[in-house]
C-alpha cells in the first residue's frame, strides 16, 4: 500500500516519522509542494493522498488526481469548504478530513488574544521594548468584568467558553444548533442581534461556508456595543475587514484580533522581512496597538501537528482497504 502526501512542512516531519513507524506495511511519499493539476502526477501509483487545506480543489484538480488512478482525498484539517463536492462525487472520491485534533489549541489561542487586547499587552511590550517603565496611559480592563460573546459552540467554542468561565467573565451564546448542557446553563441568547446588542466582546467559532460569509459585517457592527472587542480565529471569510477597518477608524470597534484573513494564501507563512505587503489592509492592521495579527497559528501546537498528520494518515490507510473511516466526510 501506498500513500502520496502533499504539502508536508518541517514541522509535520516528527510526526509522519513516528506515523510511518508504526504502519511499516506502507509506502509514504511525500512533497512540500501543494496540491494542483499539476502535482497531482506526483500521486501515480498511491491508493490515496493526504493534502493540506490551502489551495482550492477545484474539477481540474480532482480530475488530475483521478487520472493517476488516486480518489481517496484524506485532509489533514477541519474545513471543507474549498473542495469541488459535485465534482469529488462525479469522480467518486472518498474524503477525509481531521474535525477534532486540538479544540484546545484554538480556543486557547483566541483567549490568549482577548486577553491580551483587554491588559494593552502590545502598546505595553512596546513601551518596555523602549525602557520606558511608567504605567500611564496603558490601563487594562478585568476579563472578568467582561459580557463575552461566542458564536459558535461546537468543540472549539466549548473550550472557549471553559477558558471563559474560569476567568469569571459573564459569557453569552448563540449557535443555530444548540448544545443541551449549555442550554439547560441558560447561556444562549435568541438571536445574533441580541448577542451584538449585550456583548463587550465577540470571539467566533463557526465554520466559513457560505451562510456565514462576512457574518461580521457593516450591518452587524452597527448592532454592537461601543467599543466592543472583536475576535476571529475560525475562518477568514467570516469578517468584512473592511467594515472592521471602518469600525476601528470610529471606535466603534475598540479592538481586533485576527488569525486568519479571507486573502491569506499566498500571504501568510511567508516571510515578508524587508519587503512590502502586496496587501495593505494586512500592513495597516499590524501597525495598529489595539489589533493583533497572527497568521493562522491558533492550530499550531506539537498535539495538534500530530493529530493531523496520525488521523488523516490513518483515514487515508482506511480508504485504500476499502473500509469508511470514523472521519469520512459524508457528501
Amino acid at each position: 500500500m501506498k500513500v502520496f502526501a502533499y504539502g508536508i512542512r518541517d514541522d509535520e516531519k516528527p510526526a509522519l516519522e513516528d506515523w510511518e513507524k508504526h504502519n511499516p506495511e506502507v509506502t509514504v511519499g511525500y512533497t512540500q509542494e501543494l496540491l494542483t493539476p499539476e502535482t497531482a502526477k506526483l500521486a501515480e501509483g498511491s491508493d490515496s493522498a493526504v493534502v493540506y487545506q490551502q489551495l482550492d480543489y477545484t474539477k481540474e484538480t480532482l480530475a488530475a488526481l483521478a487520472a493517476v488512478g488516486v480518489t481517496n482525498l484524506s485532509l489533514r484539517n477541519v474545513g471543507t469548504d474549498n473542495i469541488d463536492f459535485e465534482a469529488a462525487k462525479e469522480l467518486g472520491f472518498n474524503v477525509s478530513n481531521v474535525p477534532v485534533y486540538s479544540p484546545n489549541a484554538i480556543a486557547e489561542h483566541s483567549m490568549i488574544q482577548l486577553s491580551r487586547l483587554l491588559r494593552r499587552t502590545k502598546p505595553m511590550d512596546a513601551k518596555v521594548a523602549k525602557h520606558d517603565l511608567r504605567w500611564a496611559p496603558t490601563i487594562g480592563r478585568e476579563m472578568r468584568m467582561q459580557t463575552v460573546g461566542v458564536i459558535g459552540t461546537g468543540n472549539i467554542g466549548r473550550k472557549a467558553i471553559n477558558i471563559l468561565k474560569g476567568f469569571g467573565a459573564k459569557v453569552i451564546a448563540f449557535d443555530k444548533f444548540p448544545n443541551k448542557e449549555l442550554q439547560e446553563e441558560g447561556l444562549y441568547v435568541d438571536s445574533l442581534d441580541e448577542l451584538f446588542a449585550q456583548a463587550d466582546a465577540i470571539s467566533l467559532y463557526v465554520p466559513g461556508v457560505p451562510e456565514n460569509h462576512h457574518l461580521i459585517n457593516k450591518d452587524s457592527i452597527a448592532k454592537m456595543k461601543d467599543g466592543v472587542v472583536l475576535v476571529n480565529v475560525s475562518r477568514g471569510n467570516l469578517v468584512d475587514v473592511d467594515a472592521v477597518i471602518e469600525g476601528l477608524n470610529s471606535g466603534k470597534v475598540s479592538d481586533f484580533a485576527m488569525d486568519v484573513y479571507e486573502n491569506e494564501v499566498g500571504l501568510f507563512n511567508e516571510d515578508w522581512s524587508g519587503k512590502e505587503f502586496p496587501d495593505p489592509k494586512i500592513a495597516d492592521l499590524i501597525s495598529r496597538e489595539n489589533v493583533l495579527v497572527t497568521p493562522h497559528i491558533a492550530f499550531y501546537t506539537t498535539k495538534a501537528v500530530d493529530e493531523m498528520v496520525h488521523q488523516s494518515f490513518d483515514a487515508a490507510v482506511s480508504f485504500a482497504k476499502g473500509e469508511t473511516p470514523s472521519i469520512a466526510v459524508k457528501f
